[in-house]
């Protein structure tokens, strides 16, 4: 009998105005251990950007699965986080036994059996390397944004609702990797409510 393959699945992106959702799953390896592992949103950015490149090289497999704006705007973000979810599963190199997700919700059609844990990024190791993988990924993503669109601020808020980003939004109107289906920039794509 093969020995259990436990994958570590979380999401980084769900709540931005703007930019893709991001999905990891990590199969972590128990004879090398990561110090340091959190939930991303406990840690610094340098402690993750240190982390990065650690949960890449000692775990068993990973993989980080983006999931595009014109996906989320075309089957909404929370069916497009469940996607993002079973691709990283199905896209991991090493088939795992068993998956642990961060959240209240299971995928459909996963390739391993799997329970949802609320908070499981701030208890389960390999959750927490599955945020840390995705919230970097996407936080990378968002500054190469913010090269293309400097004048939102993509660098300081990452697509998140902030004050200075719905300024923003409101002065210049969405760019491209805005999500049109979200409220507030739906109401200034369609503002007599015509979508």
């Amino acid at each position: 009998m093969r020995p259990e393959a436990v994958a570590g699945v979380d999401e980084a992106g769900r709540g931005p105005l703007a930019g893709p959702v991001v999905c990891a799953a990590v199969i972590l390896d128990p004879g090398k251990a990561i110090a340091g592992l959190a939930d991303s949103k406990a840690l610094n950015a340098a402690a993750r950007e240190r982390l990065f490149p650690l949960i890449q090289s000692r775990a068993l497999a990973w993989r980080v699965i983006f999931v595009d704006v014109d996906e989320i705007d075309r089957i909404n973000i929370f069916q497009a986080t469940m996607i993002g979810m079973r691709r990283a599963l199905a896209g991991l190199p090493i088939a795992p036994t068993h998956a642990l997700i961060d959240g209240n919700k299971l995928p459909t059609g996963l390739p391993c059996g799997a329970e949802a844990l609320v908070g499981g990024d701030a208890h389960v190791p390999a959750i927490m390397a599955a945020s840390i993988l995705a919230k970097v990924s996407r936080d990378r993503y968002m500054l190469d944004l913010h090269a293309r669109f400097p004048c939102y601020g993509f660098d300081r808020h990452k697509g998140y609702p902030t004050p200075a980003h719905r300024e923003a939004l409101a002065r210049l109107g969405p760019c491209p990797e805005h999500r049109r289906s979200f409220a507030p920039v739906r109401q200034l794509v369609f503002p007599l409510g015509l979508a």
